[in-house]
């Protein structure tokens, strides 16, 4: 366990000489990243602190709403984002070379029975609340017919959706279950989904560790090797 000081989180010093401090931008989405009462963890955290103990860096959080998190990387202000997506856009700025994170099937949550998503053509001319910034599925991103309101993160969105403001929410399969326990037991899964895709350590282009890619895929492996991935995993997906 972390603390955040306050809304940065300086750790993992190792017995390596040289370290190297790496900034990394995130965001409060359980159980990826869980930002509470001055701590940080989740699962993609806990992996990178590991990661981060094999190579001797200095990591600081940075705590910003989502869409802050993508300027930074784009900007230079951070180094890394932890569990992004590839996008024709991200590809410009960030560096998707780490493989790091399991697909994960996007959910479709309602209230309502008449707004259940059981095909893909169900969802036309619902409100359908996304994450601002976040990206699902190529065809649903890009889709013109669908209609597709912007929020600032998971917990607001299912609100909303409890308070009948909206249709539907999306959300990645584990925050959005998470998000949904949290706000109201009214909430419920469709049976349809949108597939997954494997998610990244992104490296902005502009940040010195893009000279370090070889040395964090290569710790990744020991980490996968040793079982630490797994047992990392498993102790936030098992909870679910």
């Amino acid at each position: 366990m972390h603390r955040l000081i306050p809304v940065l989180l300086l750790c993992l010093l190792s017995p390596l000489a040289n370290a190297t401090k790496v900034t990394v931008g995130v965001n409060h989405s359980p159980p990826y990243r869980i930002l509470d009462d001055g701590e940080a963890r989740g699962f993609y955290i806990d992996v990178f602190n590991a990661l981060a103990d094999q190579l001797g860096w200095e990591i600081e959080y940075q705590a910003v709403p989502f869409r802050r998190v993508l300027w930074m990387l784009e900007s230079g202000e951070a180094d890394i984002m932890l569990g992004a997506l590839p996008t024709e856009k991200r590809i410009g700025y960030l560096d998707f070379s780490i493989a790091a994170f399991p697909p994960e099937p996007k959910h479709f949550f309602y209230v309502h029975p008449e707004n259940r998503i059981t095909r893909y053509a169900d969802l036309k001319g619902k409100v359908i609340e996304v994450l601002r910034g976040s990206t699902y599925n190529a065809d649903f991103d890009k889709d013109p017919s669908l209609i597709r309101e912007p929020g600032i993160s998971y917990p607001m969105l299912m609100r909303m959706l409890e308070a009948g403001r909206l249709d539907v929410v999306v959300a990645p399969e584990l925050v959005g279950r998470h998000s949904a326990a949290t706000v109201s037991d009214r909430l419920r899964v469709s049976p349809f989904t949108l597939s997954g895709q494997t998610s990244y350590i992104a490296i902005s282009r502009k940040s010195p560790v893009m000279a370090h890619r070889d040395d964090l895929q290569a710790a990744l492996a020991r980490l996968r090797d040793n079982g630490t991935f797994d047992r990392i995993q498993r102790r936030y997906t098992s909870e679910e």
